[in-house]
């Protein structure tokens, strides 16, 4: 876990610099018909901080973690991404993940093996969670950034 946690925040380190030399005109393009501008793919990964922020602290609580899937198209569409500010999207997404290596960092080792139900998906455990969250963000942030 510990290689996932120091790859956020290398990821963190290096391309929020990056995310925020991109212009408002670069990010709200929409590159094609059904697919998402670079603010919505960011929006998105909001949204999924926001979601495995929720797992993350619930999965240390009990014995195991009982949590819904989440609609990504209608969590995307509802928050309005594409009119928010790039800045203000680069800020909270940065802010947002620094926040996670921290708490990701502080699950107790008795803890990782927890088991996670999401949806109707078979269970993983905490520590797959906080590494397939990392590899999430680093595809997403690899199709924003080429």
């Amino acid at each position: 876990m510990k290689e996932a946690i120091d790859t956020l925040r290398d990821i963190l380190d290096k391309e929020a610099c990056r995310l925020s030399n991109l212009s408002e005109t670069e990010s709200e393009t929409v590159p094609a018909s059904g697919k998402w501008s670079k603010k919505q793919i960011l929006g998105h990964l909001i949204d999924s901080a926001a979601n495995n922020h929720h797992r993350f602290v619930r999965a240390q609580l009990g014995d195991a973690l009982v949590f819904p899937a989440y609609s990504q198209e209608q969590w995307v569409s509802v928050q309005n991404y594409q009119s928010e500010a790039w800045s203000q999207l680069v800020t909270l997404w940065t802010s947002y993940n620094r926040h996670l290596a921290h708490l990701m960092a502080s699950i107790p080792e008795v803890k990782r093996n927890r088991r996670c139900f999401i949806g109707n998906q078979p269970p993983v455990s905490l520590e797959f969670l906080v590494q397939d969250y990392v590899r999430h963000l680093r595809h997403h942030l690899d199709q924003i950034l080429g």
